[in-house]
């Protein structure tokens, strides 16, 4: 398999896996605070869903890709590394942006329709995710984060 291709599945699996870890503890949180207005609960969920989601994504990409940007002395490629830090975070930042306002928007719509807290955050969440994860992989591709020659 081509090493682009494997790094994309890699790079995907770990927004998976982060998304898997913040979609059942936001869930939890959503439920928990029930009692609270809408747009509350909604932000909290919010603030807590990306916590979980950064700490997981953040530790499961660091795994991934420790021994990438070491040289054969043992140092980091610093040149590399920032322009690959660069390209990431301009496609995960824009994907974020609009992750963001879609789930706070539709989780927000679905608690005013009198869903159960934990379905709002649920449903909200994976619809964001669906939407977050292509805008994602188009911004990976037009910055051309894992072209062969980066």
């Amino acid at each position: 398999m081509n090493q682009q291709y494997k790094e994309y599945l890699k790079l995907n699996k770990n927004i998976f896996f982060g998304y898997l870890a913040s979609v059942v503890i936001s869930a939890l949180v959503a439920q928990l605070l029930s009692e609270q207005v809408y747009y509350l609960n909604t932000t909290f969920t919010l603030l807590v869903d990306y916590s979980v989601y950064l700490s997981t994504f953040g530790g499961l990409y660091y795994y991934d890709n420790r021994k990438k940007y070491k040289l054969e002395s043992g140092e980091t490629n610093w040149f590399v590394l920032k322009k690959d830090l660069i390209r990431l975070t301009s496609s995960l930042g824009i994907g974020e942006i609009v992750y963001m306002i879609t789930r706070w928007v539709l989780q927000y719509y679905l608690l005013v329709q009198v869903y159960e807290p934990y379905l709002a955050s649920i449903i909200s969440q994976s619809i964001s995710f669906v939407i977050f994860i292509i805008v994602v992989n188009v911004g990976i591709k037009i910055t051309g984060l894992y072209k062969d020659d980066a």
